[in-house]
């Protein structure tokens, strides 16, 4: 008796995930008894659930988050997005086909980092990479990346990344050097990835960040041109929570 077509498309669907050759994949889906493709069709999706897991793992290795986090509670009353961009939108991640970006500015501690964090979470599950930086680690990164002369290859690992995030851009000045190093990241990532910038600092402010009002001009000009802006406002969610306070 022959396997059933649902057996048939399962032996296909799982075999494409290990990248098994589809004409020997649709030979043997219907060579069988409905049980021995039932074990074709079992196996086959342990091998590329098991391909999956570690490919999200070693994505969040080379991610570099600093703690995971999720959107599971998150708090969105300090959010407000801008017209045009939903939930929906950052939880499907449709920004990134778009390659929008976004800049998550407002007060400290309302829950810009978490989001930041939390989109580059879920892109390594979805097996989308993902790169989390922030302003000062990243500078340093790339100027050892510099001193040890393979620059250029830096550069072209962070541009793999389908979701590029730099943390904490303004919380300290940038020195000429860092400026440009930082300068030539957002060039590189300009219409190719979706960059999410996390600061405290309103656009007039960027200037003092990169010690070249020019320089900040052409980092907004980019930033801008297929960006949105989400905002943050209240107060700090660690003041709100924590265990010292005034009596």
């Amino acid at each position: 008796m022959p396997a059933s077509s649902e057996l048939a498309r399962r032996v296909a669907e799982a075999g494409r995930r290990c990248s098994l050759t589809t004409s020997v994949l649709s030979e043997w889906a219907t060579a069988g008894s409905p049980k021995q493709v039932e074990y074709l069709a079992s196996y086959l999706e342990a091998e590329a659930a098991s391909r999956d897991a570690s490919k999200r793992a070693s994505l969040l290795r080379r991610c570099g988050l600093p703690a995971p986090k999720t959107f599971g509670g998150y708090d969105w009353s300090a959010v407000s997005l801008p017209e045009g961009l939903g939930r929906d939108d950052l939880l499907s991640l449709s920004f990134l086909d778009r390659r929008e970006d976004l800049v998550l500015m407002g007060d400290v501690g309302t829950g810009k980092t978490h989001m930041a964090s939390a989109l580059c979470q879920l892109a390594c599950d979805r097996r989308l990479e993902a790169r989390f930086f922030t302003a000062s680690s990243l500078v340093m990164r790339l100027r050892r990346a510099r001193e040890d002369g393979r620059l250029d290859r830096e550069m072209s690992q962070i541009a793999r990344a389908r979701l590029l995030v730099i943390d904490e851009l303004g919380f300290l000045p940038l020195d000429a050097d860092g400026a440009r190093l930082v300068f030539q990241v957002f060039a590189d990532a300009y219409e190719r990835q979706s960059v999410v910038i996390t600061t405290n600092l309103e656009f007039s402010r960027w200037g003092g960040v990169f010690g070249d009002d020019q320089m900040a001009a052409a980092v907004i000009d980019r930033v801008v041109h297929h960006g949105r802006l989400v905002q943050f406002r209240g107060e700090s969610y660690r003041v709100r929570h924590a265990l010292m306070q005034e009596g």
